[in-house]
C-alpha cells in the first residue's frame, strides 16, 4: 500500500492532507476504493454545511454498493470536487490527487493528530484482512 506520509488516515478509510492555508482535504484512501470497485456516482457534501468527526457527509457508489463518507474531524465544508459529477471514476484513478472528494475548516487543526498515519493504518487493514 503506497500512501504519502503528509496523510492522516481515519479508521473509516477517509483521508487527510493539511493545506498551506490550514483547511483540510479529504478523500478516500486506495484501499477503500479497491474494496468498493468502480465508482459509478459520489454525492459530494453541501458547501458550509458544518460536520462533527464520523458524521456521514457525502456518498460514494459503486457497481457494489454505497458507503457513506464521514468527517474525518469536526469542521465546516469549505469545497467540494465538483468533477466528480461527470468523473467518479477519478476516485479510482488518483484517490490521493484529483480524486479528493471536499475541503473542511477546521475547528480545531490539531485534531488531525488523533487520526493515523499511514503506517498505523497500513496495519490496521492488514489486521482486517
Amino acid at each position: 500500500m503506497d500512501i504519502p506520509g503528509e496523510l492522516r488516515i481515519a479508521a473509516t478509510h477517509e483521508w487527510v492532507r493539511i493545506n498551506d492555508d490550514g483547511t483540510i482535504t479529504v478523500g478516500i484512501t486506495e484501499y477503500a476504493q479497491e474494496q468498493l470497485g468502480d465508482l459509478v456516482f459520489v454525492e459530494t457534501p453541501e458547501i458550509d454545511m458544518t460536520c462533527e468527526p464520523e458524521q456521514a457527509v457525502a456518498v460514494v457508489e459503486s457497481v457494489k454498493a454505497a458507503s457513506d463518507l464521514y468527517a474525518p474531524i469536526a469542521g465546516q465544508i469549505i469545497d467540494a470536487n465538483g468533477e466528480l459529477a461527470d468523473s467518479p471514476e477519478l476516485i479510482n484513478d488518483s484517490p490521493y490527487e484529483s480524486g479528493w472528494i471536499f475541503k473542511i475548516q477546521p475547528n480545531d487543526i490539531s485534531d488531525v493528530e488523533n487520526l493515523m498515519d499511514p503506517d498505523d493504518y497500513a496495519a490496521m487493514v492488514e489486521n482486517d484482512s
